[in-house]
């Protein structure tokens, strides 16, 4: 298990990250370009874990899946199951409040090509652990798409090969905090929305069951 670090907005442990916010806060100057923060209640009940900000999206706003096409899919349905108060995140200072859910990413910076590294999702993961162990009782967690989910896995301390990743995947964890249930799913990616990988109703499923959990709590 990753030693605990409280999230620092001004983190450049990862060199390579850094230099990128740097060199893209230079095309874009009205761009967040930091390392972003958690978004809603630090108690609640449902945290959702992404990948990593989009470029013009959390990266630009510095708020979790604002301003990009992920976000419209994940906003909406917050909304549809009751998570949030309104259907669209447009910026940081929106009067958009989302309700006992909180959202965050395995990777806080933005990533080149949204792909980052191995070390770097590690260096992460210390930060991840904090929000994790926060949570409450029974909390539950979705993890959007495969590096959420191991990061998930890797932050309380837990076998990955015990906890195989799948749309709709479900797991009852053990943790040294308590007990969390773990839903994953297939990130809501623009890529895999027009693909057809993943269509709104699959989408859906995964809040309903999450609301079902915790109706039942």
């Amino acid at each position: 298990m990753p030693a605990k670090r409280p999230f620092n907005i001004n983190c450049k442990k990862c060199k390579r990250l850094a230099k990128f916010l740097k060199d893209v806060k230079k095309q874009y100057p009205h761009y967040f370009c930091k390392p972003v923060p958690a978004f809603g209640d630090a108690l609640a009940k449902l945290l959702i874990v992404g990948l990593a900000p989009g470029m013009h999206g959390a990266n630009a706003s510095g708020r979790p899946f604002t301003g990009d096409a992920a976000g419209l899919m994940l906003y909406a349905t917050l909304f549809k199951y009751g998570f949030s108060t309104a259907v669209t995140s447009v910026s940081a200072e929106d009067d958009l409040e989302l309700l006992n859910c909180r959202i965050t990413n395995a990777v806080k910076c933005l990533p080149p090509g949204n792909k980052p590294l191995a070390d770097e999702i590690n260096n992460c993961n210390a930060y991840l652990a904090v929000e994790l162990s926060n949570l409450e009782e029974n909390a539950v967690i979705i993890a959007l798409g495969s590096i959420a989910h191991k990061a998930v896995l890797k932050a309380l301390g837990l076998r990955l090969n015990g906890y195989q990743f799948g749309h709709l995947a479900e797991y009852r964890l053990e943790t040294d905090y308590g007990v969390r249930h773990l839903i994953s799913s297939y990130h809501c990616s623009r890529y895999n929305t027009q693909t057809k990988r993943l269509t709104e109703n699959m989408f859906h499923a995964v809040f309903a069951r999450a609301r079902q959990l915790l109706t039942h709590d």
